[in-house]
């Protein structure tokens, strides 16, 4: 790396800062003066306001007591009457405090990073087939797999909501050819854990039925859907037309038909699939699982509304990205549509676009191992650095509309 390079590397570094501890600084301003108005009456909101704001307050306060110590250790270290042996001390304990501040600076920036809404909730994993053919359903069955087998891994409840599987292929059988699958993880917070998966995972290996040897490319789509509970539980808002969570039952189009597929004469007696169609947006659920219509459409209620919310959500979020489009002049972002992930058999490895990390060990990975964890784990740091750099250049764009424009020196 040049020494430009490097420079400049440092003084973007310089900047972040800057302006990471310049937004810091607004939130602690605000969470002093919401604590104030609580002490005088206490209100719903403001209080759930200032639990929001309190990481990040508690994480600045840290930032400054470290920035204090090593000014005082500082100044002890270069005053002339401090004796040898305590230098040495003073020393180390500044070597000590020094380190500690990318550790620090890392827990500021997560801090300000707000807490996606679904956060919180369990997860819908919805898997879909894309291009491909029959290669694309064999390798959706596999992924279906690596999400059960990391869960298993860390003790994640999951449940098969939906799991349809097309007719034999070879000696694989149907149940080898997915075309669609829904798991709950029951496990709190799991939405955030999991939401690092959506987008369209591609694989690229020798098919099976390839006589000639050659590479193919298929495609595999992944959702991750927040699971709600089934009941309002008040904090959701199911009534609310104003709610993420509110579908108006007289917008939404029910259907009962006969269950198709594997399942012996009794599919062929009862309309027990239930199908829902959501007709302002045009989405459609069906489920089929079970023999009661009652709890297929119970399931597909469920799956309706965890869609409709994660739709509305994403509608924000993309409001938002073109927004700071504006300011940053391009902002990556990470959606259903996008290819995120390739599974390349014949290297071994499995690659993710969004972080860049590449782990040669691919086995690893689609059994739900210490790979996919790693993987895992870096589109989170991925998306938290997209989040603090959008977040400073808004600082630094507000900044700059609040600080009046130098007058030019026109003397010559």
């Amino acid at each position: 790396m040049s020494c430009s390079t490097h420079a400049g590397q440092q003084a973007k570094s310089l900047e972040e800062l800057e302006a990471i501890l310049y937004r810091a600084r607004s939130i602690a301003e605000e969470h002093a003066t919401l604590s104030r108005n609580l002490a005088v009456s206490f209100e719903t909101e403001t209080a759930k306001r200032v639990g929001e704001l309190t990481l990040a307050v508690q994480a600045l306060k840290e930032w400054d007591k470290a920035q204090e110590t090593i000014a005082e250790l500082n100044v002890l270290r270069e005053d002339s009457s401090t004796d040898h042996e305590l230098r040495e001390l003073v020393s180390e304990d500044l070597e000590t405090a020094v380190s500690s501040l990318p550790t620090l600076s890392n827990k500021l920036k997560e801090s300000l990073v707000p807490r996606h809404p679904f956060a919180e909730f369990p997860c819908l994993v919805e898997i879909r087939p894309g291009a491909g053919g029959a290669e694309a359903s064999l390798f959706a069955s596999e992924l279906l797999r690596m999400y059960l087998a990391v869960c298993s891994r860390r003790g994640f409840r999951t449940t098969i909501l939906k799991k349809d599987t097309e007719d034999g292929y070879g000696s694989g059988g149907s149940e080898d050819l997915l075309s669609e699958a829904v798991v709950e993880i029951e496990t709190p917070r799991s939405y955030d854990i999991f939401r690092t998966e959506a987008g369209v995972h591609r694989v690229q290996r020798i098919p099976a039925t390839e006589a000639k040897g050659r590479v193919h490319t298929s495609a595999v789509s992944v959702m991750i859907l927040p699971s709600f509970p089934e009941q309002n539980d008040g904090a959701l808002n199911f009534d609310d037309p104003n709610s993420d969570y509110y579908i108006n039952p007289q917008e939404v189009q029910s259907e009962k038909m006969r269950a198709s597929g594997a399942g012996g004469q009794h599919v062929n007696k009862t309309e027990s699939a239930v199908r829902l169609t959501h007709i302002p947006t045009g989405t459609v659920v069906a489920v089929q699982d079970t023999r009661s219509q009652h709890e297929n459409r119970r399931k597909a209620w469920r799956l309706l509304r965890s869609k409709i919310a994660q739709m509305r959500r994403e509608a924000r979020e993309q409001q938002l990205v073109e927004l700071r489009r504006g300011i940053m002049g391009g902002v990556a972002k990470m959606g259903r549509g996008d290819k995120v992930r390739t599974y390349n058999f014949g290297q071994n490895r499995c690659t993710d676009h969004r972080s860049g990390m590449t782990i040669h060990n691919l086995s690893d990975v689609l059994e739900g191992g210490e790979g996919l964890s790693r993987i895992m784990e870096s589109v989170s740091n991925w998306l938290v650095d997209q989040e603090v750099e959008a977040l400073c250049a808004e600082e630094q764009s507000k900044q700059q509309k609040e600080i009046p424009p130098r007058k030019l020196n026109t003397t010559v």
